[in-house]
Order: C-alpha cells, then structure tokens, then sequence
C-alpha cells in the first residue's frame, strides 16, 4: 500500500490510500482540481480512484464530492446518518444517490484487494468514523476530528504500522485566540477537536516495535503551527511510560494545502 496526504487541515482535507490494484479517497473536503493535482505525484488521475471513504458530513471533509462524483461516478461509501447529512447539503449539486454504499462501524468492508474497517470517533457530527485499511499483510489508519480518545478507539489503532493522526490545536493558543468563546468550547470539548498533547498521548499508547510512519494531520491554521504540532508530540512520547522514543519512528506533518511525500507501506 501506499499513503499520501493531498491535504489534511481545518481547510480542508483529502487523502489517498492505494494498493497497486485498488485506489482509495478518504475524504473529499478540497476542489476536485487541488485533488487531482495531487493524485498526479502519485502518478494518478481521478478515474483511477475505485471509491471514496467519507468520515462526516462536515464540509471541509465533502465540499469537493459533488465534481467528483458527478465526473467519475466514484462509489461513495459512509455511515447511514453521514450519507443523509450529505443528502441535505445543497452546496453539492446534484448527482446519483446510487453512487452511496452504507457501511457501519465496527463491521469491516472490502474494495478491491484492501479491507476496510470503520471505528466511531468523538466528533459533533451525525456519526462520524476514521477507518483502518489492511492489504497483504500491512495496516494503516486515519483518524481526524475527534474531541477525546478511549480505549476503543485505543483498541482499534492498536498493532497498526501507519497512522495519520489529528494534532488540531495547541491548547494555550486556541484559549488566547480571537476565536469567539462558543467556538473555543467546541473546539476543547470531548467532541470536537484533538489537541497537540492528547495526539502524543495517543500516540504514546499505540506504539510497537512495527510502527513505522506516523502524521499528524487536520492541524488548525489559526490555533498551531507544524513545529510546535511535532515538538510537542515528541515531547509527549518523552514523558509517558511507553518503552519507546520518538526517534525510533518517522514522524512528520501533513501540509495543509499541499501534498506530502507518498509513504510506501509495503
């Protein structure tokens, strides 16, 4: 498998996912031009794509859905509650509900030559997933916009070699913002948004000897920046129990509006 980030932040968020056979879209939450500008570095065009996984209904994670789906007629795959949500945005356009395949949490799919599993995450949408992807042997997750984290969701990124994980925010800049303070809350609340320091404390509880490339994604523009995303998960994983140090892994930041490197996961 391979993984890329096409764009992963409070902007707008997409990312590829791929076998040699079979080629994966989580999200579609920028135009469908920035994601087939970054599907070319992957050596991809959007007819290639076999499905796209939507986690929610929010826009920054569908704006782009509509185009695509319109031109390439790629099957749709979500949680009931999302697909209805996408349903009522009229911002979309118009195109084929037959395009829609429902999946649930917990019940694991396939596309192609890769297993997907949907997991619940903590997030104020109508039933929002990240998914977990396996094909011959290797395993990779995304999860994104989630307010807290458990030991489900523990459970379910648990002995995965690949991850991109949300570090939204920086708690100190968010709190001093100009964000108005219904938003902060939002933001802070077990169901809205992971801060840099939860992503390390995640990240301090899933690691093994086989991780191998961990990004942190879906960062905010206003409440964080890269380096203090990557600092202050390093320092996390420094001072939690975990048998591991940071520089045992590769740990990167996915770019907000531009591609990143394309991790072959084989």
């Amino acid at each position: 498998m391979r993984l890329l980030s096409i764009a992963s932040g409070s902007s707008g968020n997409s990312i590829y996912i791929g076998s040699d056979n079979t080629h994966i879209l989580v999200d579609a939450g920028i135009s469908n031009k920035k994601i087939e500008e970054g599907l070319k570095t992957a050596g991809l065009n959007g007819s290639d794509i076999n499905a796209i996984c939507i986690t929610h209904e929010h826009s920054d994670h569908i704006k782009g859905l509509g185009v695509l789906a319109r031109k390439y007629e790629i099957p749709i795959y979500a949680t009931g509650d999302t697909i209805y949500a996408i349903k009522q945005d009229m911002s979309l356009g118009t195109f084929s509900y037959s395009l829609f395949h429902e999946i649930e949490k917990d019940t694991d799919f396939t596309v192609g030559d890769i297993k997907i599993k949907p997991f619940h995450i903590y997030h104020d949408a109508l039933d929002p997933v990240g998914y977990k992807f396996e094909c011959n042997g290797r395993t990779a997750a995304i999860a994104t916009d989630m307010g807290h984290f458990d030991d489900y969701i523990v459970d379910n990124l648990m002995n995965v070699q690949n991850l991109l994980l949300e570090a939204n925010h920086d708690v100190r800049m968010l709190e001093t913002g100009s964000y108005p303070y219904y938003l902060k809350r939002r933001i802070l609340s077990d169901n809205g948004h992971l801060s840099n320091e939860n992503c390390g404390r995640l990240i301090s509880r899933i690691l093994h000897d086989d991780v191998a490339h961990i990004f942190l994604g879906h960062l905010s523009k206003e409440n964080n920046y890269p380096d203090l995303a990557f600092e202050a998960v390093r320092c996390e994983i420094l001072q939690s129990e975990c048998p591991y140090n940071p520089d045992d892994f590769f740990i990167d930041v996915a770019d907000r509006d531009k591609p990143s490197m394309i991790i072959d996961l084989n």
